[in-house]
């Protein structure tokens, strides 16, 4: 399972159930989260396989910023 790590600009709940029905049909099954807390408004997301271009991209197509951050 690959941890993924995005920093974003989604920064209300609101925001995040924008997107949770593409988030959901994106990541099977469904294992994400959302930090608003944290300054970068970070993205996390669980997965057996790396799916980080369709996912930015989607938040992107949203009129998100989402970039991946890479350890």
């Amino acid at each position: 399972m690959e941890v993924l790590v995005f920093k974003t600009s989604v920064n209300t709940e609101q925001h995040i159930e924008e997107l949770a029905p593409i988030l959901n049909e994106l990541i099977q099954p469904p294992s994400w989260s959302f930090d608003l807390e944290d300054c970068d408004r970070i993205l996390r997301i669980e997965s057996p396989h790396n799916i980080s271009g369709v996912v930015a991209n989607a938040i992107i197509q949203q009129g998100f910023e989402c970039v991946e951050l890479i350890d």
